[in-house]
This record gives C-alpha cells, sequence and structure tokens, in this order.
C-alpha cells in the first residue's frame, strides 16, 4: 500500500476540495453598501414616484448549491501497492496540477451589462417591447466605483433584469453623461457588441417587434441557408434599442444550438412562451487567433463551437455588403456564450476610439465570476492586459480589456455569493 505523508494528504485535500466547490449563480457587481441599495418592489415604486416610466417589477430568490461527498483516494487515483513509484508520483502531479487547474479562469459568464443615459426609457423598452423582468435597482458611488471605472465623482443608477436564466444589466451614469453610440457604426466595426435572445418562434417574435416599431438593421429575419453545415437554419434577426444598442432575437432548429432551448419553451401554465432567454453575446474581433490566446488561454473558456458564414442571407442580416464571417463559440462552465465574430470581407472595420470611457454608451461590460481575482489580474497584468480599473483599490472586482477593447469585469466568486444571498423584498 502506497504510503500517504503530509504533503500528499495536503494534495488528497486540495484535489477533493478543487472538485467541490459549487458553481457561483449568478454573479452580480460588487457588493454596494446597504444604505444605497435599494431592491425590487421599493426600488422601483421609487423609481416611478421619480420618473413616472414604469409599472414592471420581479423578484428572485437564489436557492443554494448542494455539496458533493468527497471521492476517496483510492478511488480517486485507483491506487495499486505494485505501482512503480514514478508512476505513482507521476499521478500525484498530475493531482495537482488539476487542483491548480480547478482554481484557474473563469468560472461563469455572468450579466451582460450595457450603458445608457435614459434608463427610463430603455425599462420601458427592455420590460414592454421586450419581455425581460425587472430583479433590482441600485444606487452606487464612491471611491471603489471611481476606481472600477477610472472615472471621477462616479453617481450610478443599474437595474438588473432578467429572461429565462440569464441576466443583464442597464447602468446610467446619474451625473457626468457619457457620448452616444456613434452614428455611424457598422456591424463589422471591432466595438460592435450585441446580445442575442432566443425565441420559440421568429414569426411570433418579429410580428411583436414589428408592431412596437423597432428599428431595423436587418431587412427582416433571415434564414441562413442549408448549405452551411453548421448554421443552416437557423433563424435570425438584428434591431436597435432606444439608445442604439443593438440586439439579436434568434431561433435554432433541432440539431443546432443548446438543446435547453428546445425544452425550454414551455411556460409556467403551459402556455408557449417566445422570448427564452440569452445564448451568447457577440464581439466583432480583428484577429481570431489572438481573441483566442487572450479568452481560451488567459481565461479559460472552452471552445463550443464555430461556422463559416457569407452570402446573401448574411449581408441582410448585418446589412455589410459582401460579409464574409468567421464565427467562433465559447464557454464557461455557466451562463451565456460569447461568440467571435470575425469579418474577413469587408475591409475597414474600425477600432475602438481612443477617448472611450465607462460612461460612454459604446461602453458595453461583461461580466465573468473568477475564483481568485488576485491571480488572475496578476497573470493578465504580467501578460500585458489593458485594464480600465485602477489597482488596489477595489478586491472585488476589475475591468480589463480583451485585444479589440471589448471590457470585461472579472468578479470575485466569493463576493458575486455574497451578493447573490442577500435578501430582495
Amino acid at each position: 500500500m502506497f504510503n500517504r505523508n503530509v504533503f500528499t494528504d495536503v494534495l488528497v485535500r486540495r484535489y477533493v476540495r478543487a472538485n467541490r466547490i459549487p458553481a457561483v449563480h449568478p454573479p452580480q457587481a460588487p457588493r454596494l453598501h446597504a444604505s444605497k441599495r435599494r431592491w425590487s418592489d421599493s426600488s422601483l415604486k421609487a423609481f416611478e414616484t421619480e420618473r413616472g416610466c414604469l409599472s414592471r417589477s420581479g423578484s428572485e430568490s437564489v436557492s443554494a448549491q448542494e455539496i458533493s461527498e468527497p471521492v476517496h483516494v483510492r478511488e480517486c487515483c485507483g491506487w495499486d501497492s505494485r505501482a512503480p513509484l514514478l508512476t505513482q508520483a507521476a499521478v500525484w502531479l498530475l493531482l495537482c496540477v488539476t487542483a491548480l487547474a480547478a482554481h484557474a479562469g473563469v468560472r461563469e459568464v455572468g450579466a451582460i451589462c450595457l450603458t445608457v443615459n435614459d434608463l427610463g426609457r430603455e425599462l420601458k423598452f427592455f420590460t414592454n417591447t421586450l419581455p425581460f423582468e425587472l430583479v433590482s435597482i441600485s444606487d452606487a458611488s464612491g471611491k471603489e466605483q471611481d476606481a472600477l471605472l477610472d472615472l471621477r465623482g462616479v453617481k450610478l443608477r443599474i437595474a438588473t433584469l432578467k429572461l429565462g436564466e440569464e441576466r443583464i444589466t442597464l447602468t446610467e451614469h446619474v451625473g457626468e453623461k457619457g457620448k452616444p453610440i456613434p452614428p455611424d457604426s457598422r456591424s463589422f466595426d471591432h466595438w460592435f457588441q450585441h446580445i442575442a435572445i432566443v425565441v420559440s418562434d421568429m414569426d411570433k417574435a418579429y410580428a411583436r417587434l414589428l408592431a412596437r416599431k423597432v428599428t431595423h438593421v436587418s431587412t427582416a429575419p433571415q434564414t441562413l441557408p442549408e448549405w452551411n453545415k453548421d448554421a443552416g437554419g437557423i433563424k435570425a434577426f438584428y434591431f436597435r434599442g432606444p439608445e442604439d444598442h443593438v440586439l439579436e432575437i434568434i431561433w435554432f432548429p433541432k440539431g443546432k444550438g443548446n438543446p435547453k432551448w428546445q425544452a425550454g419553451a414551455g411556460g409556467d401554465a403551459g402556455a408557449p412562451r417566445i422570448f427564452l432567454g440569452i445564448d451568447h453575446t457577440a464581439i466583432v474581433v480583428s484577429d481570431t487567433e489572438v481573441s483566442l490566446k487572450f479568452y481560451r488561454d488567459q481565461l479559460g473558456l472552452k471552445v463550443a463551437g464555430g461556422a463559416h458564414n457569407y452570402g446573401t442571407e448574411q449581408e441582410h442580416l448585418n446589412q455589410v455588403f459582401g460579409a464574409n464571417l468567421r464565427i467562433t463559440a465559447l464557454k464557461a462552465e455557466r451562463g451565456p456564450g460569447i461568440e467571435f465574430l470575425e469579418y474577413i470581407a469587408p475591409p475597414g472595420g474600425r477600432g475602438l476610439p481612443n477617448d472611450t470611457e465607462a460612461n460612454d454608451l459604446i461602453f458595453w461590460n461583461t461580466q465573468l465570476v473568477v475564483d481568485d481575482l488576485s491571480q488572475q489580474t496578476g497573470a493578465l497584468r504580467g501578460n500585458g492586459t489593458r485594464f480600465v480599473s485602477k489597482p488596489g483599490v477595489n478586491p472585488a472586482a476589475q475591468i480589463v480589456r480583451d485585444p479589440d477593447g471589448h471590457a470585461l469585469q472579472l468578479n470575485q466568486a466569493a463576493a458575486a455569493a455574497e451578493v447573490s444571498s442577500l435578501p430582495r423584498h
């Protein structure tokens, strides 16, 4: 029998613990002081009184995750006293690497965050034109917010909304407003980002949007051709929100997309739901391989699929003549995906303006939950990643930029769990 010593006991405990850590859901922004937080009904009532703009509310409780029983070391390792010493050492080394890997990288893709200038108008759109449910409205300010966003005198009003299992936030800078989205923005500019909302019936979903007179990006819903083995049969439509954020509705045929979208159309009372949830957020990248080195190799996301889209349907979908795209889908353990859109053609996609700040409407922010924020940010700094946030002020969150300037907020898992456990009224 192999003799365990203090060193091996530490490795075993670390390995078992790493495999018992439950995923945290949902990730949230860093905890605000109690005096600055107002939840659900009370916050919505105050918001209605102040702005007279909304009549919809919602709340959600978060259930605890079960923790599995530890795995016996013999079952885990298949230890045999006859195994050569070098073999045993190699197994222990593998366990050590596995344990470290379990603590590295992104655990979950969380809320997708939009910066807005008129929160009341945006809330009307997302809860009436679209059927998002309001979860909470909160205020945030102080030195931690200043450092997080690299701005001075930050005063935020943040609305959290959900659709199915996924969440978005709408953040209004109550003090200094940012610049609007450039009116000449194009779908192949490198700052482009959208969220893809899954629908169970494209015709009914489009009819709802058409009745509410949304601004089209696509000429009409497009069905991707059957010759495209990866995306054939998928239906999609791009449109704009009140302040020109681009959104997409998407329908997956059987055998395409996440299987949960095929099973998730039933409503609480058996009536079919049309709008199901958020499948992914899509970002334009200038070089897929460079972006993979960041998202896959440094953040730990997994490549989940891809496609090569071109043709008349793609041109009408994106409103880009000659559109030829390489698409790469990535996933974490939980949450919506992140999808790369690399335009092989046409050329000329513009980079993020150098003067972009966190209060500008072009500033999208995808939240990611990590197990060890300090370790993750240290590694990113060592690799030359650009940071929005100032170091050392906010221990629970840091905002970084990917190679094309898209913003990502890294949230410490423990802090995200603490926020998600707060009571909601």
